[in-house]
């Protein structure tokens, strides 16, 4: 009788191991969802994060253009993102709606291919270089800020934030850069350079003065995982520009 009442116990020991292993597995299939606008800079860095790592996704295009029916400024959008921007990702059954913060809630939850490298230093480097790109020049030239400016003004002040930007971005990477942003590891300095170079070309930057800057980004426009995710060869892209 003994023998019995520990092979039941067992057995539901087994059972409860495999319900939970089963729970588990089928919380880690779950593949997020990202809202991406395919111009926009900040879902571009996600998308390079997301590649880079080696996570599947799906995106839901979200349109930041009024004429779009994927138009980002509902009702239905504020729920998923309460300041109606792009990027958000739905993921491990949450919503991250900052581009810097989900970059590193993909590097603390996903530690494989790592975005920020091991040392401290350099660690410190990376997050200074997402911080000069994020807080000090792509906010300064994004969209709603341009068309709060109107037309006239807003290509000449696009245009003078990225180049200041770009004057103190040059100096730091040509200290810190290696065959990327900081040292020969890919980071996520890197995930925020190309889509800020791609602004810089956009609104007719000259990029003479910033060699640096221009050669990583060939480089890093070489990397097959990047060019995936480029604007052109986004979901969304209007046909005229997809693939160019």
């Amino acid at each position: 009788m003994s023998a019995l009442r520990n092979n039941v116990r067992k057995y539901l020991h087994l059972a409860k191991n495999r319900i939970r292993s089963s729970s588990s597995m089928a919380s880690s299939d779950t593949r997020p969802v990202l809202y991406s606008y395919y111009y926009s800079s900040c879902s571009w860095r996600v998308r390079i994060a997301l590649g880079l790592k080696k996570i599947p996704y799906d995106i839901r295009p979200t349109s930041l253009t009024k004429a779009d029916a994927t138009y980002c400024y509902t009702n239905e959008y504020r729920e998923i993102n309460p300041m109606q921007q792009v990027p958000a990702l739905k993921i491990d059954g949450q919503t991250l709606c900052d581009s810097v913060a989900i970059m590193h809630y993909l590097d603390e939850t996903r530690p494989e291919n790592p975005l920020l490298p091991q040392d401290p230093h350099k660690r410190a480097k990376v997050r200074e270089i997402v911080e000069i790109i994020c807080s000090g020049i792509q906010p300064l030239q994004n969209r709603l800020v341009l068309a709060h400016l109107g037309k006239e003004k807003s290509m000449e002040w696009a245009q003078h934030w990225i180049s200041r930007g770009f004057r103190g971005l040059e100096s730091v990477l040509a200290a810190s850069s290696g065959k990327y942003c900081v040292g020969d590891e890919i980071s996520m300095a890197d995930c925020c350079l190309v889509p800020q170079v791609f602004n810089a070309r956009r609104y007719h930057v000259n990029l003479d003065a910033y060699p640096k800057i221009v050669q990583l980004d060939q480089t890093l426009a070489a990397n097959e995982i990047i060019r995936t995710c480029h604007p052109h060869s986004q979901p969304d892209c209007p046909p005229k520009l997809a693939n160019k």
